[in-house]
């Protein structure tokens, strides 16, 4: 009935999300809400684990993509379920120590690292720092230098890869502005360099094509090109290259017209190329990492609104107020990006009238949906945003002004709060008087 397996409908005809009834923990909490299914993150942690076993022999790990949703919690279920983070900056790298996430399972990633987040990652001992481009890697080796420390790097190359995907969150082309482009001769030129200097240490090359990623064949033909690259850089130079990161983008579902082939199909199709490109090359199979993080937590989460005005214009359209909008999520802002939308107080009842959900902030652009059906509405009623688990707290502000709201954790009936809503005082506590 839905596109998450963690929704169900009770016998008040309540949308419910892990055994908990959505009306009750709106009530509970307030809405705005983001709730999460622990037991969907943690099956899906498992079952990337255990991929590897089958397909990489152990010898690989995939780390969670803490952009996707970055809080103390979901680190320390990382952690449980025996997973590698991936870190983009200095508040996300300092959650994650801050949640006990053992550092040597930390990739640092980033465009634009800055001196003090480079140090601060060096002074934390962290597994591995992904060089973007050749200024950074010169900061990194002094900065190293002076710290009498050699730090484990990658190198994240543009394999040219074409995603299939919107143009806003494709990364593998070469124009982008991410990384090393192969084509260019950037890339072997930066490898070459990186050997030579003393206190960083090349073991990993790095990529990532894109996001929200449906067809498999993008990841086996960046993995072939990464390989070869491998391969190239062993024939110019002699030196091997041991572990590889094919980065992440796999596709959730997020209307029925979305349609994502099974992780694990991935991975297969992903290790068979790996291996043959190494007996091609003559190489020892890398330890491989991915990078999954909205496929972790996307469909295992939903948001939930408190409908307020709702506001017919004849022959026009009909708009539906919530009491959020583009501060919790601004995906559609940014992407149109199509959700499912559920009037959770009446889940049991057909979809059956065409509204636009309209948030609270004062921009004519702060939507969540157009043009899309649910129970007619009235004020007071409960909807429910699907598959928001991932980029949308990441992203939330506090634009007008707005509290961020709380996370939620459900487990088989029970909650737990693991995110608190802000106050008011905690929009100014960083405001000073003249």
């Amino acid at each position: 009935m839905f596109v998450n397996d963690c929704l169900n409908v009770n016998k008040k005809g309540h949308l419910t999300i892990g055994g908990c009834d959505t009306v009750e923990l709106a009530k509970k909490y307030g809405t705005p809400l983001y709730v999460l299914d622990e037991n969907v993150i943690r099956n899906t942690c498992k079952a990337y684990v255990d991929s590897f076993k089958r397909h990489y022999d152990g010898k690989g790990l995939p780390l969670y993509a803490s952009k996707a949703l970055s809080c103390k919690a979901l680190c320390e279920i990382a952690k449980e379920e025996k997973m590698g983070l991936d870190v983009v900056s200095g508040g996300e790298l300092y959650t994650a120590i801050s949640a006990g996430f053992p550092v040597e399972k930390i990739h640092f990633h980033g465009n634009n690292k800055t001196y003090d987040e480079l140090c601060f990652a060096v002074d934390s001992n962290i597994g591995k720092i992904v060089v973007d481009n050749l200024n950074e890697l010169e900061t990194l080796d002094s900065i190293c230098a002076k710290k009498n420390r050699v730090q484990k790097i990658s190198m994240r190359i543009k394999p040219g890869v074409d995603a299939h995907t919107h143009s806003f969150i494709k990364t593998g082309q070469i124009d982008s502005k991410f990384g090393f482009a192969l084509e260019t001769g950037e890339a072997i030129d930066a490898v070459k360099e990186a050997i030579e200097l003393k206190n960083v240490e090349l073991t990993e090359l790095h990529c990532h094509i894109g996001s929200q990623i449906f067809d498999i064949e993008p990841f086996v033909t960046a993995a072939e090109v990464m390989m070869d690259f491998i391969g190239t850089i062993k024939d110019e130079t002699g030196y091997i290259v041991t572990e590889l990161n094919l980065g992440g983008g796999f596709g959730i579902k997020y209307t029925d017209k979305d349609n994502p082939t099974a992780y694990d199909n991935y991975m297969k199709a992903v290790s068979n190329a790996v291996h043959a490109k190494a007996e091609e090359h003559g190489l020892p199979v890398p330890f491989v990492y991915i990078e999954p993080g909205r496929s972790i937590v996307g469909e295992a989460g939903i948001t939930l609104y408190t409908v307020g005005a709702v506001k017919t214009i004849p022959r026009v359209r009909t708009y539906v107020s919530i009491d959020g909008g583009m501060c919790d999520n601004i995906r559609y802002a940014l992407y149109q990006s199509e959700y499912t939308v559920v009037t959770a107080n009446k889940a049991d009842l057909e979809p059956d009238f065409v509204v636009t959900i309209a948030g609270k902030c004062c921009e004519s652009g702060d939507l969540i949906q157009e043009n899309t059906k649910i129970v007619e509405p009235v004020p007071g009623d409960t909807l429910a945003v699907l598959s928001t688990g991932a980029y949308n707290y990441s992203m939330s502000s506090n634009y007008n002004r707005i509290p961020k709201p709380p996370i939620v954790l459900v487990n088989n009936g029970s909650d737990k709060l693991i995110v608190r809503r802000e106050s008011y005082e905690d929009l100014i506590k960083n405001d000073l008087d003249l």
